[in-house]
Protein backbone atom coordinates (compact mmCIF):
# COMPACT_ATOMS: atom_id res chain seq x y z
CA UNK A 1 0.00 0.00 0.00
CA UNK A 2 1.44 3.34 -1.07
CA UNK A 3 0.91 5.79 1.79
CA UNK A 4 1.51 8.73 -0.56
CA UNK A 5 -1.65 8.09 -2.58
CA UNK A 6 -4.96 6.26 -2.36
CA UNK A 7 -4.78 2.68 -3.64
CA UNK A 8 -7.93 1.51 -5.39
CA UNK A 9 -8.70 -2.22 -5.17
CA UNK A 10 -10.68 -3.91 -7.91
CA UNK A 11 -12.43 -7.23 -7.22
CA UNK A 12 -11.97 -9.68 -10.09
CA UNK A 13 -11.33 -13.33 -10.89
CA UNK A 14 -11.12 -13.00 -14.67
CA UNK A 15 -7.58 -12.44 -16.02
CA UNK A 16 -8.97 -10.33 -18.86
CA UNK A 17 -10.93 -8.06 -16.53
CA UNK A 18 -8.06 -7.85 -14.05
CA UNK A 19 -5.57 -6.92 -16.76
CA UNK A 20 -7.93 -4.26 -18.09
CA UNK A 21 -8.46 -2.80 -14.61
CA UNK A 22 -4.74 -2.60 -13.86
CA UNK A 23 -3.94 -1.02 -17.23
CA UNK A 24 -6.66 1.57 -16.65
CA UNK A 25 -5.73 2.73 -13.18
CA UNK A 26 -6.62 0.16 -10.51
CA UNK A 27 -3.75 -0.41 -8.07
CA UNK A 28 -4.54 -3.88 -6.79
CA UNK A 29 -6.60 -6.86 -7.81
CA UNK A 30 -8.72 -8.36 -5.04
CA UNK A 31 -9.58 -12.06 -5.29
CA UNK A 32 -12.23 -13.10 -2.79
CA UNK A 33 -12.12 -16.69 -1.54
CA UNK A 34 -14.19 -16.06 1.60
CA UNK A 35 -17.29 -18.24 1.76
CA UNK A 36 -17.41 -19.77 5.26
CA UNK A 37 -20.26 -18.15 7.19
CA UNK A 38 -20.92 -15.52 4.55
CA UNK A 39 -24.27 -16.84 3.34
CA UNK A 40 -25.53 -16.92 6.92
CA UNK A 41 -24.39 -13.33 7.54
CA UNK A 42 -25.32 -11.71 4.23
CA UNK A 43 -27.55 -14.11 2.32
CA UNK A 44 -30.66 -12.01 3.04
CA UNK A 45 -29.05 -8.79 1.80
CA UNK A 46 -28.41 -7.22 -1.59
CA UNK A 47 -24.72 -8.05 -1.44
CA UNK A 48 -22.51 -10.06 -3.76
CA UNK A 49 -21.24 -13.34 -2.33
CA UNK A 50 -18.16 -14.23 -4.33
CA UNK A 51 -17.67 -17.61 -5.96
CA UNK A 52 -13.99 -17.08 -6.71
CA UNK A 53 -11.79 -20.19 -6.53
CA UNK A 54 -8.25 -20.70 -5.32
CA UNK A 55 -7.28 -21.82 -8.83
CA UNK A 56 -8.05 -18.28 -9.99
CA UNK A 57 -4.87 -17.07 -8.28
CA UNK A 58 -2.76 -18.98 -10.80
CA UNK A 59 -4.74 -17.46 -13.68
CA UNK A 60 -4.42 -13.93 -12.34
CA UNK A 61 -0.74 -14.10 -11.42
CA UNK A 62 0.66 -13.58 -14.96
CA UNK A 63 -1.40 -10.43 -15.58
CA UNK A 64 -1.14 -8.71 -12.18
CA UNK A 65 2.05 -6.80 -11.32
CA UNK A 66 4.19 -8.11 -8.49
CA UNK A 67 2.94 -6.90 -5.12
CA UNK A 68 -0.56 -6.13 -6.37
CA UNK A 69 -2.50 -9.40 -5.98
CA UNK A 70 -4.53 -9.45 -2.77
CA UNK A 71 -6.42 -12.60 -1.78
CA UNK A 72 -9.05 -12.66 0.94
CA UNK A 73 -9.03 -16.12 2.47
CA UNK A 74 -11.65 -17.67 4.69
CA UNK A 75 -11.70 -16.78 8.39
CA UNK A 76 -9.70 -18.95 10.78
CA UNK A 77 -10.84 -22.58 10.47
CA UNK A 78 -9.43 -26.04 11.15
CA UNK A 79 -7.35 -26.12 7.96
CA UNK A 80 -6.47 -22.45 7.48
CA UNK A 81 -2.77 -23.32 7.25
CA UNK A 82 -3.35 -25.41 4.12
CA UNK A 83 -5.47 -22.66 2.58
CA UNK A 84 -2.76 -20.09 3.26
CA UNK A 85 -0.07 -22.37 1.82
CA UNK A 86 -2.10 -22.94 -1.35
CA UNK A 87 -2.75 -19.23 -1.85
CA UNK A 88 0.91 -18.33 -1.41
CA UNK A 89 2.17 -21.15 -3.63
CA UNK A 90 -0.10 -19.93 -6.42
CA UNK A 91 1.27 -16.40 -6.17
CA UNK A 92 -0.72 -14.26 -3.70
CA UNK A 93 1.17 -11.12 -2.65
CA UNK A 94 -1.12 -10.05 0.19
CA UNK A 95 -3.42 -12.27 2.25
CA UNK A 96 -6.43 -10.73 3.95
CA UNK A 97 -7.88 -12.26 7.13
CA UNK A 98 -11.62 -11.59 7.53
CA UNK A 99 -13.98 -12.00 10.50
CA UNK A 100 -11.29 -12.39 13.16
CA UNK A 101 -11.98 -11.45 16.76
CA UNK A 102 -8.82 -12.00 18.82
CA UNK A 103 -5.09 -11.47 18.66
CA UNK A 104 -4.67 -15.24 19.01
CA UNK A 105 -6.43 -15.72 15.67
CA UNK A 106 -4.22 -13.07 14.10
CA UNK A 107 -1.13 -14.74 15.55
CA UNK A 108 -2.13 -18.12 14.11
CA UNK A 109 -2.70 -16.55 10.71
CA UNK A 110 0.60 -14.66 10.69
CA UNK A 111 2.46 -17.80 11.72
CA UNK A 112 0.84 -19.66 8.83
CA UNK A 113 1.90 -16.92 6.41
CA UNK A 114 5.38 -16.85 7.95
CA UNK A 115 6.47 -13.67 6.13
CA UNK A 116 5.95 -15.28 2.70
CA UNK A 117 3.32 -12.65 1.86
CA UNK A 118 2.00 -9.48 3.43
CA UNK A 119 -0.88 -9.75 5.89
CA UNK A 120 -3.85 -7.39 5.80
CA UNK A 121 -6.37 -7.58 8.66
CA UNK A 122 -9.99 -6.94 7.69
CA UNK A 123 -11.59 -5.40 10.77
CA UNK A 124 -15.29 -6.20 10.52
CA UNK A 125 -16.35 -7.53 13.92
CA UNK A 126 -16.97 -5.73 17.21
CA UNK A 127 -14.32 -7.83 18.95
CA UNK A 128 -11.72 -7.09 16.27
CA UNK A 129 -12.50 -3.39 16.60
CA UNK A 130 -12.18 -3.48 20.38
CA UNK A 131 -9.00 -5.60 20.26
CA UNK A 132 -7.42 -3.68 17.39
CA UNK A 133 -4.47 -2.30 19.35
CA UNK A 134 -3.41 -5.80 20.45
CA UNK A 135 -4.03 -7.34 17.03
CA UNK A 136 -1.83 -4.93 15.09
CA UNK A 137 1.07 -5.58 17.46
CA UNK A 138 1.22 -9.22 16.36
CA UNK A 139 4.44 -9.77 14.37
CA UNK A 140 3.66 -10.13 10.67
CA UNK A 141 0.75 -7.70 10.41
CA UNK A 142 1.46 -5.24 7.59
CA UNK A 143 -1.77 -3.33 7.00
CA UNK A 144 -5.46 -3.09 7.90
CA UNK A 145 -8.70 -2.56 6.05
CA UNK A 146 -11.75 -1.40 7.99
CA UNK A 147 -14.74 -3.30 6.61
CA UNK A 148 -17.99 -1.40 7.00
CA UNK A 149 -20.53 -3.96 5.81
CA UNK A 150 -20.31 -6.82 8.33
CA UNK A 151 -19.33 -4.45 11.13
CA UNK A 152 -22.40 -2.26 10.70
CA UNK A 153 -24.58 -5.39 10.67
CA UNK A 154 -23.04 -6.69 13.89
CA UNK A 155 -23.56 -3.29 15.52
CA UNK A 156 -27.19 -3.25 14.42
CA UNK A 157 -26.88 -0.13 12.27
CA UNK A 158 -29.12 0.45 9.28
CA UNK A 159 -26.52 2.15 7.05
CA UNK A 160 -22.90 1.10 6.80
CA UNK A 161 -21.57 4.65 6.78
CA UNK A 162 -23.11 5.23 10.21
CA UNK A 163 -19.72 3.98 11.39
CA UNK A 164 -18.33 7.34 10.28
CA UNK A 165 -20.98 9.09 12.35
CA UNK A 166 -20.65 6.99 15.49
CA UNK A 167 -16.94 7.56 16.09
CA UNK A 168 -16.00 3.90 15.66
CA UNK A 169 -13.92 4.50 12.53
CA UNK A 170 -12.45 7.66 14.05
CA UNK A 171 -11.13 5.70 17.04
CA UNK A 172 -9.71 2.88 14.92
CA UNK A 173 -8.02 5.33 12.55
CA UNK A 174 -6.35 7.04 15.51
CA UNK A 175 -4.94 3.74 16.78
CA UNK A 176 -3.65 2.83 13.32
CA UNK A 177 -2.06 6.23 12.72
CA UNK A 178 -0.36 6.17 16.12
CA UNK A 179 1.12 2.76 15.32
CA UNK A 180 2.10 3.70 11.74
CA UNK A 181 -0.05 0.93 10.24
CA UNK A 182 -1.26 1.73 6.69
CA UNK A 183 -5.01 1.27 6.37
CA UNK A 184 -7.98 1.63 4.08
CA UNK A 185 -11.69 2.06 4.70
CA UNK A 186 -14.61 0.36 2.97
CA UNK A 187 -15.40 0.99 -0.65
CA UNK A 188 -16.20 3.81 -3.04
CA UNK A 189 -18.41 4.19 -6.09
CA UNK A 190 -18.06 6.85 -8.79
CA UNK A 191 -17.40 10.51 -8.15
CA UNK A 192 -20.63 12.49 -7.89
CA UNK A 193 -22.87 9.44 -7.45
CA UNK A 194 -24.61 7.65 -4.61
CA UNK A 195 -26.06 8.50 -1.21
CA UNK A 196 -22.56 9.60 -0.23
CA UNK A 197 -20.72 10.68 -3.40
CA UNK A 198 -17.26 9.14 -3.59
CA UNK A 199 -15.52 12.45 -4.10
CA UNK A 200 -16.98 13.72 -0.81
CA UNK A 201 -16.27 10.43 0.94
CA UNK A 202 -12.61 10.67 -0.09
CA UNK A 203 -12.33 13.84 1.98
CA UNK A 204 -13.04 11.68 5.01
CA UNK A 205 -10.38 9.19 3.90
CA UNK A 206 -7.84 12.00 3.80
CA UNK A 207 -8.95 13.44 7.15
CA UNK A 208 -8.68 10.05 8.85
CA UNK A 209 -5.44 9.01 7.15
CA UNK A 210 -6.85 6.22 4.98
CA UNK A 211 -4.87 5.33 1.87
CA UNK A 212 -7.01 2.60 0.30
CA UNK A 213 -10.56 1.88 -0.82
CA UNK A 214 -12.26 -0.96 -2.65
CA UNK A 215 -13.99 -0.08 -5.91
CA UNK A 216 -17.57 -1.15 -5.18
CA UNK A 217 -19.76 -3.05 -7.61
CA UNK A 218 -21.70 0.20 -8.05
CA UNK A 219 -18.53 1.71 -9.51
CA UNK A 220 -18.64 -0.62 -12.51
CA UNK A 221 -22.35 -1.54 -12.33
CA UNK A 222 -21.43 -5.15 -11.51
CA UNK A 223 -19.98 -5.66 -15.00
CA UNK A 224 -18.60 -9.14 -15.60
CA UNK A 225 -16.51 -8.61 -18.73
CA UNK A 226 -14.29 -6.00 -20.31
CA UNK A 227 -16.96 -5.45 -22.94
CA UNK A 228 -19.62 -4.72 -20.31
CA UNK A 229 -17.31 -2.28 -18.55
CA UNK A 230 -16.50 -0.43 -21.76
CA UNK A 231 -20.16 -0.24 -22.76
CA UNK A 232 -21.22 1.66 -19.69
CA UNK A 233 -18.20 3.66 -18.48
CA UNK A 234 -14.82 5.16 -19.20
CA UNK A 235 -12.98 3.19 -16.52
CA UNK A 236 -9.72 5.14 -16.69
CA UNK A 237 -11.53 8.47 -16.54
CA UNK A 238 -13.59 7.44 -13.49
CA UNK A 239 -10.43 6.35 -11.68
CA UNK A 240 -8.82 9.65 -12.64
CA UNK A 241 -11.73 11.55 -11.08
CA UNK A 242 -11.33 9.66 -7.81
CA UNK A 243 -7.58 10.27 -7.73
CA UNK A 244 -8.07 13.94 -8.50
CA UNK A 245 -10.55 14.27 -5.62
CA UNK A 246 -8.23 12.49 -3.19
CA UNK A 247 -5.23 14.60 -4.21
CA UNK A 248 -7.27 17.78 -3.98
CA UNK A 249 -8.26 16.97 -0.41
CA UNK A 250 -4.67 16.05 0.49
CA UNK A 251 -3.76 19.63 -0.35
CA UNK A 252 -6.68 21.06 1.63
CA UNK A 253 -6.48 22.85 4.94
CA UNK A 254 -7.64 21.23 8.17
CA UNK A 255 -10.54 23.69 8.24
CA UNK A 256 -11.72 22.58 4.79
CA UNK A 257 -11.51 18.90 5.75
CA UNK A 258 -13.55 19.63 8.88
CA UNK A 259 -16.10 21.42 6.72
CA UNK A 260 -16.38 18.38 4.45
CA UNK A 261 -16.63 16.20 7.58
CA UNK A 262 -19.65 18.21 8.65
CA UNK A 263 -21.24 17.72 5.23
CA UNK A 264 -20.66 13.97 5.43
CA UNK A 265 -22.18 13.79 8.92
CA UNK A 266 -25.23 15.69 7.70
CA UNK A 267 -25.64 13.43 4.67
CA UNK A 268 -25.33 10.27 6.77
CA UNK A 269 -27.86 11.58 9.29
CA UNK A 270 -30.34 12.24 6.49
CA UNK A 271 -29.91 8.75 5.02
CA UNK A 272 -30.35 7.09 8.42
CA UNK A 273 -33.51 9.13 9.06
CA UNK A 274 -34.91 8.20 5.64
CA UNK A 275 -34.24 4.50 6.29
CA UNK A 276 -35.95 4.71 9.69
CA UNK A 277 -38.96 6.44 8.15
CA UNK A 278 -39.22 3.85 5.38
CA UNK A 279 -39.11 1.02 7.90
CA UNK A 280 -41.80 2.66 9.96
Amino acid sequence: MNINKCSFLFIASSPEVASFAIKNGADRIFLDLEILGKVERQGHLDTVISRHKIEDISLLRPVVPSGSLLVRTNPIHSDIESEVDAAISRGADILMLPMFRTSDEVRRYCRAVNSRAKVCLLVETIDAMENLADCIRVPGVNEVHIGLNDLHLELGYSFMFELLLSGHVERMAKILRENAIPFGIGGVARAGEGLLPADLLLAEHVRLGSTAAILSRTFHRNARSVEEIQQQMDFAEEIRKLRKAYERYRESTIDELELRHGEIRSAITQVVAAIAKRRG
